[in-house]
């Protein structure tokens, strides 16, 4: 098996983005619980985003969600990122929290509706352009509830058409990224659905446009890393949103229900040369921190994404694909197995310290005395949250 020696360089490569609404309260469909301490603004979300930086030098980028982070000026925005050590990435649009969208935003039989949707998606690049950011994520929550309640066919066309006039916007060092999800809170169908759909629609639109792969958006069973290799095969792959689920969308932290499927994800994205600063491939987490603490499972997040890449890296390609070659079966498992078992944590605490860090990212945190700090500062105000 490969030395941990011999892949510590490759783990400098890794960033992992995070998303600003992982810091804001979030819940169920039942009940958002409010914290102590939980920012009010975009600028106390990324404030504590940069302390997920600080202790494992992970997360230099904190991806923003309009208008949930709409400021007046972007470009201070971005300076006071910068000043924390950070910057600010991917701009996520919104076309689910209104309720001229009630049947749809860039689907809509509607073409005004259709075209408030796509100026939010201009007002969104307005964004990228004062704040640097490189990606535009689209997720629509687009679909129907009932057979017969739209037509499938039309829908696809007008969203084409839609995609198209946005992607026409976009800058020459800019992209668009498609995300897709099953189902919820369209349950007959949902307009993107999977990765062929999504697939299908930005291969239509040109090489800057790419599909996002939410790995918590597919049915049980399904095996996605598959799809990252297809998606990888294709130059399609644009970017990752870690979670984790039980039953459906859970966004959990990631790693929790499943750590080998999140290995076996980081292998195929090592092995398809999806890995590191010039693969185009941008990690993003996308989690709601509901009944934990947010930064603590932020930190525990990357650190998850950081081991199960460690253990990806450490898998002998060579002697994989020899094995593989010559048919023997259990010889390739065994193979894969013997460095998902490897216990990398603490090579990856020693390889911490000796780049300045804490070797335990979770302790220091939690003695900096900072979520204490917060919690008896942020009081007043409006607590963010979904919508917020």
């Amino acid at each position: 098996m490969t030395s941990f020696d011999s892949i510590a360089s490759r783990l400098a490569e890794q960033a992992i983005e995070l998303p600003s609404w992982a810091f804001g309260n979030s819940g169920t469909r039942f009940k958002v619980f409010g914290t102590p301490g939980t920012p009010r603004t975009p600028q106390e979300k990324i404030a504590d985003a940069a302390q997920v930086n600080k202790y494992t030098a992970l997360s230099p980028s904190v991806a923003l969600h309009i208008p949930w982070d709409k400021v007046d000026d972007f470009s201070e925005l971005r300076s006071f990122a910068q000043d924390l050590g950070v910057e600010l990435g991917t701009v996520n649009s919104n076309t689910f929290q209104d309720d001229a969208y009630k049947f749809g935003s860039l689907t809509h039989t509607d073409a005004a509706v259709r075209q408030k949707a796509i100026d939010h998606h201009f007002e969104c690049i307005d964004v990228m352009d004062a704040t640097g950011s490189r990606d535009l994520k689209i997720w629509l929550a687009d679909g129907t509830n009932y057979p017969g309640q739209g037509d499938l066919r039309g829908r696809q066309d007008r969203l084409a058409d839609s995609l198209a006039k946005i992607y026409a916007r976009i800058g020459e060092e800019q992209r668009l990224v498609l995300e897709y999800k099953f189902f919820e809170p369209a349950f007959y169908h949902t307009d993107i659905p999977d990765w062929g759909t999504s697939y299908a629609q930005v291969a239509a639109l040109g090489e800057r446009a790419l599909v996002c792969l939410d790995t918590g958006h597919h049915a049980p069973g399904t095996n996605i890393e598959f799809i990252v290799m297809q998606l990888l095969r294709l130059g399609k792959l644009g970017s990752f949103d870690f979670n984790s689920r039980f039953y459906a969308d859970d966004d959990l932290i990631v790693g929790a229900a499943d750590p080998f499927q999140l290995f076996r994800i980081l292998f195929e994205v090592v092995r398809g040369g999806g890995y590191g600063a010039d693969s185009g491939v941008a990690f993003m987490l996308d989690q709601c921190h509901n009944v934990e603490d947010k930064i603590p499972g932020q930190i525990r997040s990357v650190l998850n994404v950081q081991e199960m890449t460690a253990r990806a890296l450490l898998v002998d390609s060579v002697a994989l694909k020899a094995a593989q070659d010559a048919g023997d079966v259990l010889g390739a498992n065994g193979i894969l197995m013997d460095a998902f078992y490897t216990d990398v944590r603490a090579d990856l605490a020693a390889w911490r310290e000796s780049r300045g860090l804490n070797g335990d990212p979770m302790a220091a945190y939690a003695a900096s005395g900072y979520q204490q700090k917060i919690a008896e500062d942020r009081v007043g105000g409006v607590q963010a949250g979904w919508g917020a």
